[in-house]
């Protein structure tokens, strides 16, 4: 049995759940019940793909019975199938979050209850995306996506939304005129958009020609994925945003960016070629981004910054086209997904604690609300790369895929990965020193409500605005779900590394890949072999690994 043919269930059981939760839109219950009993569904199904993968190796589906490359072709394989599984674990627990903060706040009667068929179509988008075989169905699934998270970033219609919404929708239509273009130009080159024959036509054209359709597809990946200088856009758009869909956005929407990079690179445009820009690009992305997360005194915007300036260890990583490199940086892109995602949704419980996402308002939290004080410093210490979290190690395989690189450039980028990390550690200690551990009256502007409830709990009163009521249940606890499982990562760091160095194995191959779309009997060119692995590892070369 093919298991890639239950694959496009990823994208058709989100979407089937989107019509049906809107048909629901009047029934706040029953659509909650729908869209989570859909999502974890879907998960479990990716679940399955990813065992399969790991003991049956890389599969794929023609859609429709179209042979490839005429066909829609969507391939499961070591990558793609592990970021199916940790996008929808991130997804469901940031469900369960909105589903909270809905039921807290009455919003079951509202207008937004078109949340659920929206974030649900986010969701397909966001699988077809990871599951596409050809760039015509990847650029479909970003728009999927793109469209469903315009309509989340200005649900509420409040000026700051629809500023920030506007910036983003001009964006992401630039990114995606290019990327259209760029597919255009690929087809026009080549006769085809099916990524496993691109693998083998676009070695036959002309160098300029190939460079110049590298070089539109990164700068469309770049944008979508906020790699510097094209990262000017998210700082000032996901902030805005309500919490869940901050988050999800911050977990998600980049990574699906650098996915593509990432397929790209190892697949389509195997080699050296542009390692040293992107190199710099990763070097830079890292060092600007951790500074203006230094510079702000938002919470939120603080978070936006680091979200950029961890890209470039993703990026890092790609560059170096090493089996070492490539997987640390699918490892760093599983932990990011997870680490930044659980800090969005602690930020949205500090701003519904405190009333604010501002440092200069908020403070004292720590002793107001312990659990959130742990919620927020479990992840923070995580993203910093404290040992023996799972950022760390993330962190410490690209550092060691550097310096066994060997170069200059590597090295750079090294020490600017550890002074990142320290610099990411400075700013998470200045979130927990004001926000938790300074007293209230110690604030520049403090909140009302904070006071208060320390000047009843000095006096043994029961506060007015008690945690129970200000922090619901649910969110705390599907922020609770997220951190475990920020924190599993860790603990099977070493079942995680093995399938990430098997996906990167398989990628620099580009093997299984080719030959599970074009059929076993397609010979593929071997490429020179890439830096070293970890041990154990063979270099690729057109071997296969099983």
């Amino acid at each position: 049995m093919n298991i890639a043919s239950f694959a496009p269930l990823a994208v058709v059981l989100p979407i089937l759940g989107a019509a049906l939760t809107f048909l629901l839109v009047r029934q706040s219950r029953a659509q909650r019940t729908v869209s989570i009993a859909v999502l974890s569904l879907t998960l479990l199904l990716e679940c399955w793909l990813l065992a399969s993968v790991w003991g049956g190796g890389t599969s794929a589906v023609n859609i429709g019975g179209w042979l490839p490359p005429w066909g829609i072709v969507m391939v499961v394989d070591q990558f793609s199938s592990l970021m199916l599984v940790v996008s929808s674990s991130v997804s469901l627990a940031v469900l369960i979050y909105a589903t909270g903060q809905g039921m807290a706040d009455g919003d079951q009667d509202a207008p937004v209850s078109i949340f659920h068929p929206t974030y649900l179509i986010l969701v397909a988008g966001v699988s077809n995306a990871f599951l596409s075989g050809d760039l015509f169905n990847l650029y479909v699934g970003f728009e999927i996506l793109l469209t469903a998270s315009y309509v989340l970033m200005t649900l509420g219609g409040t000026g700051p939304r629809i500023r920030a919404g506007v910036t983003y929708v001009v964006v992401s239509v630039v990114s995606s005129v290019l990327f259209l273009i760029a597919i255009a130009m690929v087809y026009g080159a080549t006769g085809t958009i099916n990524m496993a024959d691109l693998a083998l036509k676009l070695a036959e054209l002309d160098p300029g020609t190939r460079n110049l359709l590298h070089v539109m597809l990164l700068v469309a990946f770049g944008i979508k994925a906020a790699v510097f200088p094209l990262s000017f856009w998210l700082p000032d758009s996901y902030p805005t945003a309500p919490a869940p869909v901050t988050a999800v956005f911050a977990g998600l929407l980049t990574k699906v960016g650098v996915y593509a990079m990432v397929r790209t690179e190892t697949l389509l445009f195997p080699g050296d070629t542009f390692n040293t820009p992107l190199m710099v690009a990763a070097l830079l992305t890292m060092v600007v981004g951790i500074l203006g997360a230094l510079a702000q005194s938002d919470i939120k915007r603080l978070l936006s910054f680091t979200l950029v300036s961890h890209i470039g260890y993703m990026v890092f990583g790609l560059a170096m086209s090493s089996v070492a490199g490539l997987g640390a940086a699918v490892f760093y892109v599983a932990h990011h997904i997870t680490i930044q995602t659980s800090l969005f949704l602690v930020t949205g419980l500090i701003e519904r604690r405190g009333g604010s996402s501002s440092m200069d308002r908020v403070a004292g939290l720590a002793k107001l609300s312990p659990l959130l004080a742990v919620l927020f410093f479990v992840p923070g210490m995580n993203l910093a790369g404290i040992p023996p979290f799972s950022g760390f190690l993330g962190k410490l395989g690209l550092l060691q895929a550097g310096v066994q690189l060997g170069t200059p450039l590597a090295y750079a980028l090294v020490i600017g990965g550890v002074l990142t990390s320290l610099l990411t550690l400075l700013a998470i200690a200045r979130v927990w020193n004001r926000a938790f551990w300074r007293k209230p009256e110690d604030a520049e502007h403090p909140d009302p409500v904070l006071l208060a409830d320390r000047a009843d709990s000095a006096r043994g009163v029961r506060a007015g605005k008690s945690n129970v009521t200000l922090l619901p249940r649910t969110m705390v606890g599907s922020t609770l779900g997220l951190v475990i499982f920020g924190v599993a990562l860790t603990v099977f760091a070493g079942p995680l590394f093995r399938v990430a160095d098997r996906s990167a194995v398989e990628m620099l191959d580009r093997t299984p890949y080719i030959q599970a779309v074009l059929g076993e009997d397609v010979p593929v060119p071997v490429l020179s072999q890439p830096g070293p692995g970890p041990a154990g590892d063979q270099p690729a070369g057109g071997q296969e690994r099983r």
